[in-house]
């Protein structure tokens, strides 16, 4: 589902729409005057035409213009910041860039409590299946929501309109929909998940109560009320690794000569968890006992730091050059302007100083992070593992699990098995980031600094795993996890 026109869908928040149900407006939480959100365009804008670097990777200069023209009259009349936080992330969808979004997690404390925390959130985890909702874990009270039944409306609303609906605010990289439907699932995977925020606030019958028209595992339908989760509740359901300090990865050993690493992320930059060691400590073990295959488990993980390096440091025999895409930046040094709404962690991206080189009208070539002329080098490191490695893949690793699953393919490091991944061969957009605080409206958006581009024409879709495996309903209702198990039959089948 491409989005080259946001006319077509930011009809979603403008007034006297046709198109679109009196339910599906965002939720009223206070008034914004127009003239603060117009000025906050004006910034966002500027910020973005000066400095995105993917900007313009699936979008013509003219269709970027007409984007923000229609978010103009999107916000041509006083609104809630909720009515505005749906504008601006419809209008960040329209970039197809999986890293520019008004980010969840760097909106104030206010923002946070007053449209991500009420209680009005679905009492279960859920998967798409072919457009459908499937229910993988239920937390209500009514047992007969098991694994595997089929949520047909909420509160009145199909649940494939739902999907259409959220789809026009769902982050991922150009015609990478496979992504953008992950990422409007429910597993407990984040603190905040998108579905739980945006549901509410398109439909704002959504509260403490929730209808649910569902479609048993034997094909009988039936209707049923349930009350909400809140914010808390739904965290206290998440595994606890996941949602508290210390190690979020865990290593087992399922089969004999068979070790599986499961890492549900690789965000550590706000731990102070020595994974570095960690994963020393890992491979010092497969060697020590003796396992013949590794399946290292990434369908959770979006990315976050360079932890696939330091893998891939224990799987080559010597130092490897990557062929590494162009990493491409818009500017040098930030204008003056717009400094005082720019926010980061580090002062440098503000200057790139001589380390941006001039590449073409367009464009700077960052070389500040580049070890080598010819690429990316990454400095073997022992114990070494020189078993068979399987990784499972699939459309959340968008990020820097997307390029450490390019790099395995590529470089014949192991075996893709899963779903495609999220992310695009295109490049992505990231590295370094702005978050770029609006004032009028209070709200957050990010602004990645680096593109990387390919040398060699790419296709715009994620990388294909080497053994896909499909998820039926069947398999949700039995409890089985199939792509885990054919990692496992082969994994167990080496010598």
């Amino acid at each position: 589902m491409r989005f080259h026109g946001i006319a077509a869908f930011l009809c979603i928040v403008l007034a006297g729409c046709p198109a679109v149900a009196a339910s599906e407006q965002p939720a009223e939480t206070d008034n914004l005057a127009t003239a603060g959100l117009q000025a906050d365009v004006d910034i966002l804008q500027r910020a973005y035409e000066t400095l995105h670097p993917g900007l313009l990777r699936y979008n013509t200069p003219e269709e970027i213009k007409a984007h923000f023209a229609s978010l103009r009259r999107a916000l041509d009349h006083d609104q809630s910041r909720a009515s505005v936080f749906v504008a601006l992330s419809q209008l960040a969808a329209t970039i197809e860039c999986g890293h520019t979004y008004a980010n969840f997690y760097n909106q104030s404390p206010a923002v946070q409590a007053a449209l991500f925390k009420g209680t009005n959130r679905v009492p279960f985890y859920f998967r798409w299946l072919d457009g459908r909702m499937i229910v993988t874990r239920n937390f209500s009270s009514d047992t007969r929501l098991r694994p595997g039944s089929e949520i047909l409306a909420i509160d009145g609303v199909a649940t494939p309109q739902i999907l259409k609906t959220l789809m026009t605010v769902a982050r991922a990289d150009g015609a990478n929909d496979a992504k953008r439907i992950a990422y409007l699932e429910v597993q407990g995977n984040d603190d905040y998940e998108a579905f739980d925020i945006f549901l509410p606030l398109f439909y704002q019958q959504i509260g403490p109560a929730i209808a649910l028209k569902v479609r048993d595992t034997n094909g009988v339908a039936w209707t049923t009320s349930v009350p909400a989760l809140s914010y808390k509740q739904r965290l206290s359901f998440r595994p606890k690794a996941a949602a508290g300090s210390g190690s979020p990865w865990q290593l087992t050993f399922p089969r004999q000569g068979v070790a599986l690493l499961d890492m549900p992320t690789w965000a550590m930059y706000n731990s102070t968890w020595d994974w570095h060691r960690y994963l020393d400590g890992v491979f010092a073990k497969l060697q020590a006992r003796h396992a013949r295959s590794l399946i290292i488990d990434l369908r959770a993980n979006e990315g976050g730091d360079d932890v696939g390096n330091v893998i891939l440091a224990h799987l080559v025999a010597r130092d490897p050059t990557l062929p590494d895409y162009l990493r491409l930046v818009r500017y040098r040094s930030v204008p003056r302007d717009l400094l005082p709404y720019l926010d980061t962690w580090d002062a440098s991206f503000k200057d790139w100083g001589d380390k941006a080189k001039p590449y073409n009208q367009r464009f700077y070539r960052l070389t500040k992070y580049d070890d080598d002329a010819r690429g990316t080098i990454i400095a073997a490191l022992s114990p070494r593992f020189t078993g068979h490695v399987f990784v499972l893949v699939g459309p959340t690793d968008s990020s820097a699990t997307f390029q450490f699953a390019g790099i395995v393919k590529s470089q014949h490091l192991g075996t893709l098995i899963g779903q495609r991944t999220g992310g695009n061969r295109r490049g992505i957009n990231g590295g370094a980031f702005f978050f770029v605080r609006l004032p009028h409206s209070g709200l957050e958006m990010d602004l990645p600094l680096i593109g990387t581009f390919p040398v060699v024409a790419q296709p715009d879709a994620g990388i294909d795993p080497d053994i896909r495996v499909a998820i039926t309903i069947d398999d949700i209702k039995e409890g089985r996890d199939p792509e885990l198990e054919k990692a496992l039959s082969l994994a167990s089948a080496q010598p």
